[in-house]
């Protein structure tokens, strides 16, 4: 099956913490094989604009459109088209890996990508051998190292192939070959959809084709 055609535009996007300005006056328009990196100063907004990109939280003014092959997706939607690697998404502690990896499947399945149990099963086991857990699938998540925990993610991030994947901070608690992994995924990502990636590491840049600087978003004033 061929990757949905995916076009997501930020316009105007502005956020606000009280009188604080985080950033304002974002515009982008993004489609099929587009990549790119957000950076800027710890604490300076890059999470923020992805947790509004994927509808975790609101943005303070603007707006965001996701159409997938021409039909634009309502908000409570788009959670099914997206995926995200972020040290703040929560996995379910009582829960085994294959458990918890089977709960956001089917919590993601939409028309187009419901498969069968088996075909989930098959899934679940093929990403859990990715990122060198298969032999843990069984076990709680609770006993999970902070980078065992961030593989599971990554998993979780990709489990439905979304059009949309964004990486927030992907290195976080990652070893080399888990970091391997992600770059593979990412690189396959370019290739059927659109790539986000929030990050200051030169190597996490490079794999974007445009960058853009939060900084730049807090100086522009109203007259």
């Amino acid at each position: 099956m061929s990757a949905p055609e995916i076009e997501l535009r930020c316009i105007e996007l502005e956020k606000k913490y009280l009188s604080k300005t985080i950033f304002r006056g974002i515009n982008l328009i993004l489609s099929n094989s587009s990549s790119l990196s957000i950076t800027g100063k710890n604490g300076s907004g890059k999470s923020t604009l992805l947790k509004i990109i994927s509808h975790l939280i609101r943005q303070s003014g603007g707006k965001i459109e996701i159409k997938i092959n021409g039909k634009l997706i309502e908000k409570e939607n788009i959670f099914k088209y997206t995926g995200m690697l972020a040290p703040y998404i929560n996995l379910y502690d009582e829960l085994t890996a294959s458990e918890n990896l089977h709960f956001f499947c089917k919590l993601k399945s939409t028309s187009s990508n419901n498969i069968s149990e088996k075909e989930i099963k098959e899934r679940i086991n093929f990403l859990l051998e990715k990122v060198n857990l298969y032999k843990r699938r069984n076990d709680l998540i609770r006993d999970f190292s902070s980078g065992m925990k961030q593989r599971v993610k990554l998993a979780f991030a990709v489990i439905n192939e979304p059009p949309l994947l964004l990486l927030d901070e992907p290195r976080t608690n990652l070893d080399t070959e888990g970091i391997d992994v992600v770059y593979e995924y990412a690189d396959l990502q370019k290739k059927n959809g659109i790539l986000i990636v929030a990050t200051n590491e030169p190597q996490d840049t490079s794999l974007c084709e445009q960058t853009i600087n939060i900084e730049n978003y807090k100086k522009i004033l109203t007259s």
